[in-house]
């Protein structure tokens, strides 16, 4: 799909430049790049990636209002996983080009 730049409002560009934004912070990459194959709580993550849960918190809120990131609830526990297909693929993309180089 080929997209004429004089349609782009101000609210397309807005979320765009704030996608970009969320793939240019290493920690939000580890995030998502965990998140690619299957779901994980707060705790899990921040213990896989050896991170303080108060950070991961603070990075899946930033991913969530972009609609990056989804949960479920289990009982008291949330469980995240990516939320936007596109996203993933650029990224997953973004990660094969930088190893690739």
């Amino acid at each position: 799909m080929k997209v004429n730049p004089h349609d782009l409002d101000e609210e397309t560009l807005f979320l765009v430049s704030q996608t970009f934004k969320a793939l240019s912070d290493p920690t939000r990459i580890r995030i998502l790049n965990l998140l690619f194959n299957k779901e994980y709580s707060v705790n899990e993550i921040a213990e896989t990636l050896d991170l303080r849960q108060s950070t991961v918190s603070h990075q899946l809120r930033f991913l969530k209002n972009l609609r990056l990131v989804k949960y479920r609830r289990e009982g008291t526990s949330l469980f995240y996983s990516y939320d936007d297909e596109h996203v993933m693929n650029m990224l997953k993309q973004t990660i094969e080009h930088a190893i690739h180089s």
